[in-house]
């Protein structure tokens, strides 16, 4: 379980092809000593809840399964790349941010991004599957990082995104054209699997 506040940055440092199309994922990521990270420990890269299965000093080693591949942005990942890292929260820590489980629900692409006061608004696209669980004002994580959904559109939404956010998190980075990993608010997901059910 996370909160999708961040703090911390990490570095893709390799990527190895594994057999069977999955993928060995290798991350300087900032803080692992701070914050004890160990083998079998969960931590979430741009939003996707991962499981340490080797630490060497900072680097942490991740397999990542085409499961993972296939709803998420990791697989584009390059050695170099920045990304975002957040350790599993512990019982009694701040929840700053919302529930997010790291279980991302797909990719999206960034659409536009304008300035907006001391911030930007940044336009994502809606995957269509997504959409209805996507309301204005409700939460969603993208690339990890628990936003307010400002706007709402036929294919599209949109975050209004302050300078700390701008500059403590890759979402500062992310050009329109790139992709993103999307993670809508569980509490949505429950209620739009309860309205199928109920029909």
């Amino acid at each position: 379980m996370f909160s999708g506040v961040i703090g911390y940055r990490g570095e893709v440092a390799k990527v190895e092809a594994a057999r069977g199309g999955g993928l060995t994922l290798f991350v300087l990521c900032q803080g692992s000593k701070r914050e004890e990270a160990a083998v079998k420990d969960s931590v979430a890269i741009d939003g996707v809840c991962l499981t340490v299965t080797a630490r060497k000093g900072k680097t942490l080693r991740f397999d990542v399964i085409p499961e993972t591949l296939a709803k998420s942005t990791l697989g584009e990942r390059r050695p170099g790349d920045s990304v975002n890292v957040e350790y599993a929260l512990r019982l009694g820590d701040r929840i700053g941010g919302h529930y997010v489980y790291g279980h991302v629900d797909a990719p999206a692409s960034v659409l536009s991004r304008k300035p907006e006061g001391q911030g930007e608004r940044v336009r994502v696209e809606a995957p269509a599957v997504l959409a209805p669980m996507l309301a204005e004002k409700a939460f969603v994580a993208v690339d990890g990082v628990s936003v307010t959904v400002a706007a709402t559109g036929q294919g599209w939404f949109e975050i209004a995104l302050i300078p700390e956010t701008l500059e403590r998190t890759t979402l500062g980075n992310r050009p329109a054209g790139s992709r993103v990993n999307l993670e809508v608010d569980p509490l949505a997901r429950y209620a739009a699997a309860l309205g199928r059910m109920q029909r």
